[in-house]
């Protein structure tokens, strides 16, 4: 059985993928921080890291409302992270790939 490549698939999980490598990043190897303070790490793992987990069940599974769901979680940190300098302003660009996933992918045939 051959897979067909999809590109809001494709968009979905490079956006998921990219939105938790990037909370790695800001969690690990901070460079605006010495220390590992738990309480913004908790945050941002809600906030930032299970959207990201949301999007790639989206993927799997095909389910567009999860899509809209990791978008509407994570716009408004991931507009924060947006203005800030450095390579955490890609949160945005991870928020906004969801939403175009979801336009992407064609809506589930009623039964």
């Amino acid at each position: 059985m051959r897979v067909q490549l999809k590109a809001s698939h494709f968009l979905a999980g490079l956006s998921g993928m990219g939105s938790i490598l990037l909370w790695c990043i800001l969690i690990i190897f901070n460079p605006y921080t010495d220390v590992m303070n738990w309480s913004p790490a908790l945050n941002t793992f809600i906030l930032l890291f299970l959207p990201g987990c949301l999007a790639l069940i989206a993927m799997v599974y095909s389910y567009r409302l999860l899509l809209l769901i990791a978008f509407g979680w994570s716009i408004l940190p991931s507009l924060y992270m947006a203005g800030t300098p450095g390579i955490f302003a890609w949160f945005g660009v991870t928020s906004i790939g969801y939403l175009f996933a979801y336009l992407l992918m064609k809506p589930s045939r009623p039964i």
